[in-house]
């Protein structure tokens, strides 16, 4: 049983130094004076050989889908889900009812989702033109929206 012992504290003392060194290695590697060594090499792309017309043509009728999907439910009505107009209702109901920290949280992510609109609708139009675009080249058909 003595033997068990030794060897249990030979590798405790194995794993704690182990551990040791592994923490002092990133802390050595950031001393002052000391070259950074790279842990890999960067993986290295092929050259693109176009511009990729064919896959955003195939992939614009769901773009055109989720963005159109977005738009309807922030300009939707108070009842829907993810709304301006719901989390305009939810602002005013925290600051009606004196709750300072609900009110701010709530204030800042409304005029994130306010900031979405004009974006999305560029998008959209960009996506329309996208689309005309395609469908001239041959490489697809527009969506009606």
């Amino acid at each position: 049983m003595h033997t068990h012992r030794k060897a249990a504290a030979a590798i405790g003392a194995l794993a704690l130094g182990t551990t040791l060194i592994a923490l002092a290695g990133p802390a050595q590697a950031d001393a002052p004076g000391a070259t950074p060594v790279a842990s890999s090499t960067p993986k290295v792309l092929p050259t693109p050989e176009g511009d990729g017309a064919k896959g955003v043509c195939k992939r614009l009728p769901k773009a055109e889908q989720r963005v159109k999907k977005a738009l309807d439910r922030l300009n939707g009505p108070v009842t829907e889900a993810g709304s301006i107009a719901r989390l305009e209702q939810r602002v005013n109901n925290a600051k009606a009812a004196g709750h300072t920290a609900v009110y701010n949280d709530l204030n800042d992510r409304l005029t994130y989702r306010k900031s979405l609109v004009p974006t999305l609708t560029q998008r959209q139009s960009d996506l329309n033109a996208v689309a005309g675009w395609c469908s001239s080249q041959g490489l697809g058909t527009p969506n009606a929206q």
